[in-house]
C-alpha cells in the first residue's frame, strides 16, 4: 500500500490526479500540495519521521511547470537525501523526459492523465517499493519498456505511442529515423515524431532485419529513407527528409557499403 504526495500548482489538475490515485486500491493515502515549497516541507517532515513514521511518503507525483521552483528543481533537491521518495513526473510536455530520467524518475506520465496509464505508473512504483524493501535487493530494477507488436489481423509491425492521452499505433515502415533520448526513443515519421519508452539499443537489435542501421550513438536510420550521403572535410552526414544527421566515424564506412549494396539491389 503506497503513500503518495501529488504536487501541481493548477488546482483542477491536482484534484483530478488525487481522485484517480485514491481510486486505486494499491494507494493507502494520497495527499496534495499546490507548490514546490509546500511539497518540500512535507517531504522533509516525512524523512525526519522515517519510513514508518506518520506522514511517510513513498512516492511523489510531480508536475514539472510550476511557479517558483519547478518539478525538476524539486527532484534535484531530493537527490541530495539518503533515502528520498520515488518520483513520477506528470506533465503536459514531452520535452523533459531525458532530464527526468537522468534524475532517476520511475515514470513520466503525460497529461491529460488516463486512468490506465496512471495505473501502470502505480504498478511500477509498487514493484520498485517492494523490491527496495527486500533486504537482499540494493539496486532499482529498470522500468519495463514499451513493447513493439504486430497489428491486429497480422498486418505490418506497429509500435504503440501516446498522443494527447490516446494510444495510437505507428507502423514501423513509416518511421524514417529514431533518436535516443535517455531511456526513451523518439520515432520520427513524415507526419511528426513520437516519444516511446524503449532504449535505442533494443530497437536497433529488433529492427536490423527491417533495414534500420545505427549511424551514431544517438541515431538509428531506415536505410531506404536516406536521401543523401555527404562527405565534407572528413565529416559524414546523411539527409533523411528535412533532417541532416551526423554519422560517426566508426559507422561511416559500414554505412557507405550498405548504401551501395542497397542501391545495387
Amino acid at each position: 500500500m503506497l503513500r503518495v504526495l501529488a504536487v501541481d500548482d493548477e488546482k483542477p489538475a491536482l484534484e483530478e490526479l488525487l481522485y484517480l490515485l485514491r481510486a486505486d486500491s494499491r494507494i493507502r493515502s494520497a495527499e496534495g500540495a499546490t507548490d514546490a515549497t509546500e511539497a518540500l516541507r512535507r517531504i522533509g517532515r516525512a524523512l525526519e519521521a522515517g519510513p514508518d513514521g506518520e506522514g511517510a511518503i513513498d512516492v511523489v507525483f510531480l508536475d514539472i511547470h510550476m511557479a517558483g521552483l519547478t518539478g525538476l528543481d524539486v527532484a534535484r533537491l531530493l537527490a541530495g537525501f539518503a533515502r528520498p521518495p520515488l518520483i513520477v513526473f506528470v506533465t503536459a510536455h514531452e520535452g523533459f523526459a531525458v532530464q527526468a530520467f537522468d534524475l532517476k524518475a520511475v515514470d513520466y506520465v503525460l497529461k491529460p492523465v488516463r486512468r490506465e496509464r496512471l495505473a501502470e505508473a502505480v504498478r511500477r512504483v509498487r514493484d520498485l517499493v517492494v523490491a527496495l524493501r527486500e533486504p537482499q535487493r540494493t539496486e532499482r530494477p529498470a522500468p519495463a519498456p514499451e513493447t513493439v507488436q504486430a497489428a491486429p489481423g497480422g498486418g505490418a509491425e506497429q509500435i504503440p505511442v501516446e498522443l494527447g492521452g490516446v494510444t495510437r499505433f505507428v507502423a514501423v515502415d513509416d518511421i524514417t529515423y529514431v533518436e535516443a533520448q535517455g531511456d526513451y526513443a523518439r520515432l520520427h515519421t513524415a507526419a511528426g515524431s513520437h516519444l516511446v519508452r524503449i532504449p535505442l539499443s533494443a530497437l536497433e537489435e529488433r529492427w536490423a532485419s527491417r533495414g534500420f542501421v545505427r549511424i551514431h550513438r544517438s541515431h538509428l536510420v531506415a536505410l531506404g529513407r536516406i536521401d543523401e550521403l555527404r562527405l565534407d572535410a572528413g565529416a559524414t552526414t546523411v539527409r533523411v527528409g528535412d533532417a541532416e544527421l551526423a554519422v560517426s566515424r566508426r559507422h561511416a564506412r559500414q554505412l557507405r557499403d550498405l548504401l551501395l549494396r542497397h542501391a545495387r539491389g
